[in-house]
């Protein structure tokens, strides 16, 4: 017998539809996406690679929000974005100086252009899983050379979440810091996934609150 969703108050995040380039990766972009902590619920084989749904957490299995869909890119966005490169030397010698401008922007922030972000409820498990994506990177057939991760500690000011992360296996030795106190983020850079400006990668961002704080890095935004 079916079980009927929850109703809750006010508005929600509905969905958000993710896109990989070739059928050959979307098992390996599904496979990032849930070691991310997100939970699988469908595939549909097509002919240009399988759709995928996910969902958040074991919460949403029943409703119509919290949801990540995965799917090949359409012929036509993939023709745009190999034009794209084509036309601004993406990858040569002789690349588009906007293009090495753009590069250089996101490699000193993760954060600085488009990225979708989850916030987690324990510290451990964004420790866990960030720590197992970067020996992944190494040593992962599917994903060694295909992620990279940034890492953001709390402002310091805070005597007791300082030493907590100075202990920390992921954090202690991390010297960048987020745009706000109290609050860690964790970045992960995919080709799997096509979105941005050349269509080429994207950023998934983990992100942790400290308990007991109103003001954090995701209520205020410090300079």
């Amino acid at each position: 017998m079916a079980t009927a969703a929850k109703e809750t108050p006010g508005r929600s995040m509905g969905h958000l539809a993710l896109h990989y380039g070739n059928a050959e990766d979307g098992p390996k972009a599904a496979k990032l996406l849930a070691l991310l902590g997100l939970v699988e619920t469908q595939v549909l084989p097509f002919p240009n690679g399988n759709f995928y749904r996910f969902v958040v957490d074991d919460q949403h299995f029943a409703r119509g929000d919290g949801i990540m869909y995965l799917s090949a890119l359409p012929e036509p966005q993939l023709k745009l974005i190999e034009t794209i490169h084509e036309a601004l030397r993406v990858g040569t010698s002789d690349e588009h100086e906007a293009v090495k401008g753009m590069r250089q922007m996101m490699d000193n922030d993760f954060e600085a252009s488009f990225h979708f972000g989850f916030l987690l409820n324990s510290l451990e498990d964004l420790e866990r899983i960030i720590l197992d994506l970067k020996d992944r990177a190494e040593n992962d057939p599917d994903l060694k050379g295909r992620i990279k991760i940034g890492l953001n500690r709390a402002r310091k000011g805070n005597p007791e979440i300082d030493a907590r992360l100075d202990a920390s296996p992921l954090y202690g030795d991390v010297t960048r810091f987020a745009y706000g106190s109290n609050g860690v983020q964790a970045f992960v850079e995919t080709d799997l996934l096509k979105a941005g400006q050349l269509g080429d990668a994207m950023v998934i961002e983990l992100d942790y609150v400290f308990p007991g704080y109103d003001q954090h890095v995701l209520s205020v935004v410090e300079m």
